[in-house]
């Protein structure tokens, strides 16, 4: 079964968004409310990939770190971030980009999980991918907001 390696995937990019979004808001704590917002966001995908790995042992891994993916299916995170307003800008895309990643992920493993009837997969698919639009929405807004100052005033 190849669940196990998709499992792996949203526990990597889970983990890889949540440590980018760390890595933003740290970067960019001279705005409030991307260092508060991004350490909030942070926490719910910290949140999804404590709840995967109970499941990602079921399925056959000791843990998802353990999970081997196969070339290219996985995505860097944000190390360090950039300066300035278009800085910002571009760092919030890749959140978002990032993001996105995420939400497929779970959207495939929510399909699997139902073909399962793993009830337990269902509840977590659901619940990450709820919160995962309130990421997505808040990156999105963000951006907006970002935007005009950044490309224009600046």
């Amino acid at each position: 079964m190849n669940l196990v390696t998709y499992l792996g995937l949203a526990y990597h990019a889970e983990q890889t968004f949540a440590d980018s979004l760390r890595t933003v808001g740290q970067g960019h704590a001279k705005h409030p409310d991307v260092l508060f917002t991004c350490q909030a966001l942070a926490a719910m995908s910290d949140e999804h990939v404590e709840r995967l790995t109970p499941i990602v042992q079921r399925y056959g891994a000791s843990s998802g770190k353990d999970v081997k993916e196969p070339e290219r299916l996985h995505a860097d995170g944000l190390a360090e971030v950039r300066s300035g307003p278009v800085g910002l800008l571009r760092d919030l895309q890749d959140l978002h980009v990032l993001g996105t990643l995420v939400q497929t992920t779970w959207t495939v493993v929510f399909q699997a999980a139902q073909a399962l009837r793993d009830d337990e997969l269902i509840e977590l698919c659901e619940h990450a991918s709820g919160q995962n639009s309130r990421q997505l929405s808040w990156l999105n807004t963000r951006l907006k907001a970002a935007a005009p100052q950044s490309l224009i005033a600046a």
